[in-house]
């Protein structure tokens, strides 16, 4: 490599770690078929007893797999939400049997939409901050995340 591309090249990592973004995407994580990107949270209000996770989840394989199971270091248990308006009333409501990750397909956790619900929070998430937790997809297995925390009412649904 030439003086001046190992130059632009070691500017460029030097740039990138500077406004937070590393080589490759620090918040993909992998486990087999199933891609992970960027879990994320919202700063709970103080007096709040539940928080909420997002984020994209990619099935690269050829067979559908499942998110079946969340967990958090931060709340007594975690469940798989849906958000569904039913008439002019938003309703959420739990999804026992989790969340199909279709073959070839992406599903994205976001707000007013499928999310992990924390519960019985044993400490309150501040903007700036991480959690981890755990999910578990019925063929791929476990996995630990950590979670950045967005400001409150902030999104990071597009963040990979």
């Amino acid at each position: 490599m030439s003086l001046f591309k190992q130059t632009v090249f070691a500017s460029a990592l030097t740039l990138a770690s500077a406004i937070g973004i590393a080589p490759g995407d620090a918040h993909e994580i992998k486990l087999g078929n199933i891609v992970i990107h960027h879990p994320w949270s919202r700063q709970s209000p103080r007096a709040a007893d539940v928080a909420a996770g997002y984020m994209t989840i990619a099935n690269t394989g050829k067979e559908d797999d499942r998110l079946v199971r969340a967990t958090s270091e931060i709340s007594a248990s975690a469940q798989i939400h849906d958000m569904r308006m039913a008439g002019d009333v938003m309703r959420m409501e739990e999804l026992p049997d989790g969340i199909v990750i279709p073959a070839g397909a992406t599903v994205k956790l976001r707000p007013k939409g499928l999310h992990i619900m924390f519960t019985g929070l044993r400490q309150q998430v501040m903007e700036g901050e991480e959690f981890s937790g755990t999910l578990t997809f019925e063929k791929a297995g476990t996995v630990s995340v950590n979670y950045e925390v967005a400001a409150p009412g902030g999104d990071m649904s597009d963040m990979h």
